[in-house]
């Protein structure tokens, strides 16, 4: 016998002819990409929530451009929030941006999304308008035709990578310079995990806050449909509540 059949692979090992290759080890759901050099669009970040989210990514570092209707009105909020924010017509925003973050009222969303289809393409897409209405008991869901406003907007947009996340967070917490830390889970759905996973980085980015992957776009609607809950518990207790995942 020759030195070389002496070293000869021991049966089943997986350098052995026709045994089953050794299976990759299980990636680490929080081992998430560096997102730090993505430019944040916030279409909507005149409004509270979408001001919020802006004042919160640039103070983390982020590269942020808030969009509005109408460029001066963005660039007297921008301007207002400083840390390097930019102000510019939710056109230019769309165009400029890696990552664009919806946070129009769901009275615009449609109207909106259809507007900025061409600027959109290719984009990430965050979504976090929530559908609801009001009446003499409180807020309630409404439930779109397509089923959730995320899915709408992935309806309206066949060409950009559409995710649903930050809905229930409070704009009076994220707009407060005081408070240092937004202590709250971020629940994201998405097709990709790839794009999911940019957007639990970027919530990552925010001191306090985690995303968590929440499943597909067609359960955006219990997840939007959850703020009018949050809206009950605030009343009650006069609180900014929300959301904490266990044993995650």
């Amino acid at each position: 016998m020759t030195s070389t059949d002496s070293a000869q692979t021991a049966p089943g090992t997986p350098e052995t002819p026709g045994a089953a290759p050794a299976k990759a080890p299980a990636k680490d759901p929080w081992d998430l990409p560096d997102v730090s050099g993505l430019v944040v669009g916030v279409l909507g970040g005149t409004g509270p929530q979408g001001k919020g989210l802006a004042y919160r990514f640039a103070k983390a570092g982020q590269k942020v451009i808030i969009g509005s209707r109408a460029a001066d009105r963005a660039r007297a909020a921008a301007e207002e929030l400083g840390h390097g924010v930019e102000g510019a017509d939710n056109a230019e925003t769309a165009r400029r941006s890696d990552v664009v973050i919806v946070a129009v009222p769901w009275d615009g969303h449609a109207e909106t999304l259809e507007s900025l289809r061409e600027e959109l393409a290719g984009k990430l897409v965050v979504d976090c308008v929530n559908p609801l209405g009001f009446d003499k008991k409180g807020a309630y869901a409404l439930k779109p035709e397509e089923g959730s406003a995320a899915e709408q907007a992935a309806a309206l947009l066949p060409d950009s990578r559409v995710t649903a996340a930050f809905h229930h967070l409070s704009a009076v917490l994220l707009e407060d310079p005081e408070i240092e830390e937004i202590d709250t889970d971020v629940m994201v759905l998405g097709e990709v995990r790839a794009d999911v996973e940019i957007v639990q980085a970027l919530a990552g980015r925010i001191p306090g806050m985690r995303g968590v992957f929440a499943g597909r776009l067609r359960g955006a609607h219990q997840v939007e449909a959850l703020v009018a809950n949050l809206i009950s518990v605030n009343r009650r207790y006069k609180a900014h509540a929300g959301i904490r995942l266990t044993d995650v």
